[in-house]
């Protein structure tokens, strides 16, 4: 919204950032509120030393980016989000990432939890990574491996936390080690 306004967006609409590994001169740092709302944050990290060459390489005709070329038509990718959607989660593992996202609100070493924001964005990234997996249901593993991504952008650590050189990645880690797991999960029919 602008102004009071709001502004309908076309779909899909996504918005890509990137994020300095370190401060940098002239750049700041992003509030909480908006960080929340980005959906997933990726760790990318340093290329190889063949990929850093190829990179180098494909500078030689051009920017890469101008070699881009869709891979799929938007009506596909509308409804491959439509099925991602239909994804099954059983009532146990709701409530298993609702506790998990709920625990970064009482960590000794977190100032700040994600909000319910997270548990969205941790229910939905479970769909979409058991339907990659080629499932209709989430199984536990599917939220133990989505919940780094999807909420190591939405904890702020206390300052003796930051002392001791902890990682959002490691609490959250401690966080899903402590939390057990649901036993008994059902493929239900949807």
């Amino acid at each position: 919204s602008i102004e009071g306004i709001t502004l309908p967006l076309p779909k899909p609409f996504l918005v890509i950032a990137t994020q300095n590994p370190i401060e940098f001169e002239g750049t700041f740092p992003l509030p909480e509120a908006q960080m929340d709302r980005f959906f997933i944050n990726l760790t990318i990290g340093y290329p190889r030393q063949e990929e850093e060459e190829e990179v180098i390489l494909r500078q030689n005709e051009a920017h890469p980016i101008n070699f881009l070329k869709p891979v799929l038509e938007v009506e596909i990718l509308l409804q491959i989000q439509s099925l991602i959607s239909k994804v099954h989660i059983d009532a146990s593992l709701r409530e298993y990432i609702v506790r998990i996202v709920s625990s970064t609100r009482n960590d000794s070493n977190i100032l700040l939890g994600s909000s319910p924001r997270g548990s969205i964005a941790l229910y939905k990234a479970s769909q979409a990574y058991a339907a990659l997996n080629g499932r209709d249901y989430v199984i536990p593993e599917d939220i133990k491996t989505m919940a780094i991504p999807v909420l190591r952008h939405r904890i702020i650590l206390k300052s003796e936390a930051k002392l001791k050189k902890l990682t959002p990645d490691e609490i959250i880690n401690k966080i899903l080690s402590s939390i057990p797991v649901p036993l008994e999960v059902k493929k239900e029919e949807t």
